[in-house]
């Protein structure tokens, strides 16, 4: 091979490099970049569900693991509640949440329902191409705003909204998307309470969202959130006001947290 065809060839080379090189910095991602100091990888934290003085049954809120989706690292995130033995025969619930979160946004891309609560069974899935502004289920694709949430990557989300400058009814505004529409979802700040349960006594933020729709919580804003007073904004307590009285979950354990807990009393 002669000088001149070597040079020809490495001209070439060089050409396809830097189209190659600029085609993939066009395609890279432009999505928003939050930091996240109040969750991580390996936390759980666990429930009693309480009916009245009765415990119905026990919720856990788990971070297994990080993995690929859309390309994209995302946290896998899981809810789930169950009743317990003694309640089962009354109204026995097996119920199952997941969303993968996008580590750096913080928004979903794929959210999973499963419903198992007496005699009534749903299954619902919807993918969120954040890039396309589509959420595709098995129903159909719906045009969706960016950063949309499900109801559990929402509130994972706004664990991480610093909420010592809001004055008590001031509230941040967030999209969520539930199977085949977006709803406004309204989180208000309620102020400061101590609380205790089986957990520990805790100095918590309140928070009160207004949940339109959902599975999850549905109500017209009769949920109450106490969340850690501090980095990790965990959830201490939810009320949740029904037909015929009130549901309440209480933290009886946690485990992985992203920081520590200067919120719990000695």
């Amino acid at each position: 091979m002669n000088s001149k065809l070597k040079i020809l060839i490495m001209h070439l080379l060089l050409i396809l490099i830097s189209f190659s090189s600029g085609y993939y910095a066009q395609k890279k991602d432009d999505f928003r970049k939050i930091e996240n100091k109040s969750f991580k990888v390996g936390e759980k934290l666990t429930f009693d569900v309480n009916y009245g003085f009765i415990t119905a049954g026990v919720a856990e809120y788990n971070i297994p693991k990080v993995m690929k989706l859309a390309g994209r690292d995302v946290y896998q995130i899981t809810f789930g509640v169950n009743t317990v033995s003694t309640f089962d025969a009354l109204y026995k619930v097996r119920d199952r949440y997941e969303t993968y979160v996008d580590v750096e946004g913080l928004f979903p891309w794929r959210f999973e329902q499963h419903i198992r609560e007496g005699k009534y069974s749903r299954d619902f899935s919807a993918f969120f191409d954040q890039r396309k502004g589509k959420a595709r289920t098995s129903e159909g694709a719906y045009e969706i705003p960016k950063y949309v949430n499900d109801i559990v990557s929402a509130f994972y989300f706004a664990r991480t909204i610093d909420f010592s400058k809001m004055k008590k009814g001031e509230s941040v505004h967030l999209e969520n998307f539930y199977k085949d529409k977006t709803y406004p979802l309204d989180v208000v700040y309620k102020g400061k309470e101590t609380v205790s349960v089986k957990a520990g006594t805790f100095d918590c933020i309140i928070l009160e969202p207004e949940i339109k729709e959902g599975g999850l919580f549905k109500s017209e804003g009769n949920v109450v959130i106490w969340l850690s007073n501090d980095v990790c904004r965990i959830p201490v307590k939810v009320k949740t006001k029904i037909i015929i009285g009130s549901i309440d979950a209480e933290l009886t354990g946690y485990s992985g947290l992203a920081g520590e807990l200067k919120s719990k009393r000695k």
